[in-house]
């Protein structure tokens, strides 16, 4: 699955006493207020500017193509991606991740991450096991599941064992091995569109 109040005209400034005795300065003069499409266009020039730092360093719109990822993300669907999450937090096991994919680094894959670096992982007959035990996948219906198997490995440092939620067409790392790092690019967080898919992504 690839994947922006006019000063009153008659003035209304207080009567100050010019005396040094009371000790009252006169009043400085109002100064004028910025007028009302000053204003609009200030506050779009900001929301511009966040939008751009948002999507630049944190989030950024994606929309999916294909079925490998159902039931969850259905072809078309829009979702958010977060670019910043893993400079700060480790990839874990679970997480819908975006990567380059490593046959062609031109074009991007989204999966979901079932083993990190230092896991031994094997496949038997559909079922995942990882470490020794059989892993608890709720997000693979048992319609979407398979019969194949994947020799046991112990996924490489830096690397990791991504697999389609839709098991029994995905392509994924039974076909093109662990993912490296480094083509890992942001996780997948929100569905904006359409609105009967909205929410988290889980």
């Amino acid at each position: 699955m690839e994947i922006e109040v006019p000063q009153d005209p008659l003035g209304s400034e207080k009567q100050v006493h010019d005396g040094v005795q009371d000790g009252i300065r006169a009043e400085e003069p109002t100064p004028r207020r910025a007028t009302g499409w000053r204003l609009w266009l200030r506050d779009l020039l900001v929301s511009a500017t966040a939008s751009v730092l948002i999507i630049t360093f944190l989030y950024q719109p994606v929309r999916v193509e294909g079925t490998s990822m159902l039931p969850r993300l259905v072809d078309q669907d829009r979702l958010f991606i977060n670019k910043f999450v893993y400079h700060f937090s480790e990839i874990g096991r679970g997480d819908v991740v975006v990567f380059r994919y490593p046959r062609n680094p031109q074009v991007s894959y989204i999966k979901r991450v079932v083993a990190v670096p230092g896991d031994r992982l094997r496949i038997d007959r559909g079922k995942v096991f990882v470490n020794d035990r059989l892993l608890d996948e709720p997000y693979v219906p048992e319609e979407y599941r398979d019969s194949r198997s994947y020799e046991a490995i112990l996924v490489p440092h830096g690397e990791y064992f991504v697999l389609g939620d839709h098991r029994s067409i995905a392509a994924d790392s039974r076909d093109f091995g662990p993912v490296k790092r480094d083509l890992i690019y942001g996780k997948a967080t929100f569905i904006y569109w359409p609105t009967q898919d909205v929410g988290v992504v889980r």
